[in-house]
């Protein structure tokens, strides 16, 4: 299979001093959060044969969730229009020219052929309320780099990252307080980068996570946003992912990647 690749990254975590570090976020606005790049026609026949033949290991939403998830629905398809797509009275026309019919009724499974992010939610505890550490409790995950939905639905965010080493206690809590403090109508961005055999979606179980050589031949990096839901108060966890050739590198991003390298996993 040919690899889906973009032709420029529209976003590189290295460049800016804010985003190299742990957890690395800067604001924007919600019509700067999503995006239709080079990739979306290929990326979306992907998601849309995945979403097709395996819905099971890439959609999951418990009830608690099905609120957060409607009204998630109703925030994207409002920002549609300013992302080329033409919504008329029963069926929108993505920019790859596909109709897709919105359907209220499964509002993650539509979201996912729609629009080339991944979407998560994450909420204070499986009934959607109270306080402390936020669980899992939905998403439409096509594009993992080392992870399956399956295996981290219901799951708390430390539980989640069980895997992942530099996930310690005190990032953890960092990255609590932010899930905590992000307000409505204004989101926090971060990525991550690493190098990439090009598999775009490359679910695995826990513990099996690998990032690529230095000798692979690609850039994979996933532009994430976290974004509060004003009604349900859950926050989306969105991840945007593109692949490029090194030589796809603007002179910037190149001549700063020299300086602060990828760091590749043990």
């Amino acid at each position: 299979m040919e690899p889906i690749l973009q032709t420029s990254l529209s976003f590189a975590p290295w460049v800016d001093a804010r985003t190299r570090g742990l957890p690395g976020v800067v604001p924007f606005a919600l019509d700067d959060w999503l995006e239709v790049d080079s990739a979306y026609a290929a990326q979306m026949a992907l998601r849309e044969r995945l979403l097709a033949e395996a819905p099971e290991q890439v959609h999951a939403l418990a009830p608690c969730a099905q609120a957060a998830a409607v009204e998630l629905y109703d925030m994207i398809l409002a920002l549609l229009p300013g992302l080329g797509f033409d919504l008329q009275s029963d069926v929108a026309i993505c920019p790859d020219g596909r109709a897709v019919t919105p359907a209220r009724d499964q509002p993650l499974m539509t979201l996912g052929r729609l629009v080339q992010a991944d979407l998560c939610l994450l909420q204070p505890d499986p009934d959607g309320g109270g306080q402390g550490e936020h669980v899992l409790t939905g998403g439409v995950l096509c594009f993992p780099s080392g992870w399956r939905l399956r295996e981290k639905f219901m799951r708390a965010m430390m539980r989640i990252h069980a895997p992942i080493e530099v996930y310690t206690d005190d990032l953890g809590r960092r990255v609590q307080r932010l899930m905590d403090g992000v307000q409505p109508g204004r989101g926090l961005m971060r990525g991550t980068a690493s190098h990439s055999d090009a598999y775009l979606a490359d679910p695995r179980s826990e513990y099996e996570y690998d990032h690529g050589s230095v000798a692979s031949p690609f850039i994979r990096v996933e532009r994430q946003g976290l974004v509060r839901l004003p009604q349900t108060r859950a926050v989306v966890f969105s991840i945007h992912t593109q692949i490029v050739r090194p030589e796809a590198l603007s002179a910037e991003q190149a001549a700063t990647l020299k300086e602060f390298p990828i760091r590749v996993a043990d």
